[in-house]
């Protein structure tokens, strides 16, 4: 059996995210598109795929991470071909590499990185709207800044997240850079892992700081439990930027 690495780019936007299971399970999901382009390839109809981060309903990627094993024989350049002639035009493989038998794209992942953009221009772009979040307020950005400073470090982030698993639920946050220009600011994410919305509600809730709807002091009480975190963000502004093994 081979071991294979797709790095892979997609638009979520019609997508109930990289996967849907139990209640809220869905075949419209990015990872039912590709296996099943995958199975037709290989004439394997139990075939596994394994993603570096899951991500949720509408997120994009710039770099999704995903690994199959097969007894498939077709060349990589092959492989790489006949999964962008057959799935949907909103997903791309970028490429297609051999690894060892032993490679896990979710269990050997060391961490991960998120990029949320959010355009501050007068008039939002017509043609940036289903990928850009619109603020028709500027945020005050070196607010935003010192408050990520609060959120940096490891810390129990089960406050900034919908995750109802009694799993730990402590996670690192490695770096969190926010900048940009006259007409868009970016919100850079690094953590070890993400719990479910947890970008997505750190991003909701430094965007609320920004824009003075609540306190940096907020912070600090919500790892406590005493007030809750913002609604998590339009997750139309939100890319997977990479995955690091």
């Amino acid at each position: 059996m081979r071991n294979t690495r797709l790095t892979i780019e997609y638009d979520g936007s019609r997508y109930q995210g990289w996967s849907r299971l139990g209640k809220d399970e869905s075949n419209n999901t990015i990872s039912n598109k590709i296996l099943d382009v995958l199975k037709k390839m290989t004439e394997e109809s139990d075939l596994e795929l394994n993603c570096g981060c899951r991500t949720e309903v509408g997120v994009h990627a710039y770099a999704q991470v995903a690994n199959f094993k097969t007894g498939c024989s077709m060349k990589t350049a092959d492989i790489k071909h006949y999964l962008n002639r057959y799935l949907p035009m909103d997903i791309a493989v970028t490429a297609v590499d051999e690894v060892p038998e032993r490679f896990h794209a979710q269990l050997n992942a060391s961490s991960k990185i998120y990029i949320y953009r959010m355009s501050i221009d007068d008039v939002p772009s017509v043609f940036d709207r289903k990928y850009i979040y619109h603020c028709f307020q500027i945020p005050d950005k070196q607010l935003m800044q010192q408050t990520a400073l609060l959120l940096a470090g490891k810390h129990d982030f089960r406050n900034f997240s919908s995750v109802k698993k009694s799993k730990s639920t402590v996670r690192e946050i490695y770096e969190i850079d926010i900048y940009g220009d006259t007409e868009e600011i970016q919100i850079m994410i690094h953590a070890n892992d993400f719990l479910h919305n947890m970008a997505r509600i750190i991003v909701g809730t430094l965007i609320d700081i920004g824009l003075g709807n609540r306190k940096k002091e907020d912070i600090e009480a919500i790892f406590a439990g005493t007030k809750k975190a913002s609604d998590p963000c339009d997750p139309k502004g939100l890319y997977l930027q990479e995955v690091r093994y």
